[in-house]
C-alpha cells in the first residue's frame, strides 16, 4: 500500500513550473520573465508566482532587473565547475557505497530507469530526456543508502538540472550518456563497484566538458 502523498500548494505547483522551463531552456538565460505573463499564462494571480519567483532567486535561478520583472540567471561557470568537481569526487563514492547493498528489487528498478532513458531517446523531447537523467543520478544516490549524500546532492539539484538539459540539448551528447549509463548500471551488478566509479568519474567529467563547450558556443 502506497502512502497518501500530500497535495502540492499552488506556490509550488508554479515553482514547478517555472523551475522545468528553465531547466529545458523553454526560458533562456538573460531572458527576462514578467510576472504578470507569467501569471495569466498560468491562470493563476501574481501571489504564488511572487512567491514561486522569490525562492527562484534565493536558488540562484532569476535576478532582479530593476524593472518590475526578473531575468533568468546566465551560467556562473565558477558554480558549476565547483558543483561538477564535489559530483567527481561524490558519485563515484556513491557508486562505490551502492555495491554493497545492492538487491533483486534494485536490478528491476534500474531496468526501469534504463527503459525510460530509452522511451526517452526515441521520442526525442528535452524534457523527457532531463526527468530521465535525474531519475538515473538520484537512483544511484539512494542506492549509497547514505543520508548525507542524497541530501548534499539535492541542495543544488535545481543547478544539476539546469546543466543536465545544456548536456543533453547536444545531440551528439545524448547517446554517449545512456551509453555511459548503461555501462555503469552493469558494471556495478557484474559486482565490480570500482569500476563502476571509474565510469562515473568520466561520465562527470564528459558532462561538464559539454557543459563549457555549450556555454562557449551557446549557438
Amino acid at each position: 500500500m502506497d502512502a497518501v502523498k500530500p497535495k502540492k500548494t499552488l506556490v509550488e505547483e508554479t515553482y514547478d513550473i517555472l523551475i522545468d522551463a528553465i531547466c529545458t531552456g523553454e526560458f533562456l538565460p538573460g531572458e527576462r520573465l514578467n510576472q504578470d505573463e507569467i501569471a495569466a499564462k498560468l491562470n493563476v494571480s501574481r501571489q504564488p508566482v511572487n512567491s514561486a519567483i522569490s525562492i527562484l532567486k534565493a536558488n540562484g535561478m532569476v535576478e532582479d532587473t530593476g524593472r518590475r520583472s526578473v531575468m533568468v540567471s546566465r551560467f556562473d561557470r565558477d558554480l558549476f565547475r565547483s558543483i561538477y568537481d564535489y559530483r567527481t569526487i561524490v558519485e563515484p563514492f556513491a557508486v562505490r557505497l551502492a555495491g554493497k547493498y545492492l538487491t533483486p528489487t534494485d536490478r528491476q528498478l534500474a531496468n526501469k530507469v534504463l527503459r525510460a532513458g530509452e522511451k526517452a531517446l526515441t521520442r526525442g523531447k528535452l524534457g523527457e530526456l532531463v526527468r530521465a537523467d535525474m531519475m538515473f543520478h538520484e537512483m544511484i544516490y539512494s542506492w549509497s543508502r547514505n543520508q548525507v549524500i542524497e541530501t548534499s546532492m539535492r541542495t543544488n539539484w535545481h543547478h544539476i538540472r539546469r546543466s543536465m538539459a545544456e548536456v543533453l540539448r547536444d545531440p551528439t551528447a545524448i547517446v554517449p550518456v545512456w551509453e555511459q549509463h548503461t555501462e555503469i548500471l552493469e558494471t556495478l551488478f557484474d559486482n565490480r563497484p570500482d569500476d563502476a566509479a571509474e565510469i562515473m568519474e568520466r561520465h562527470i567529467g564528459n558532462s561538464y566538458q559539454s557543459i563549457i563547450n555549450a556555454v562557449n558556443d551557446p549557438s
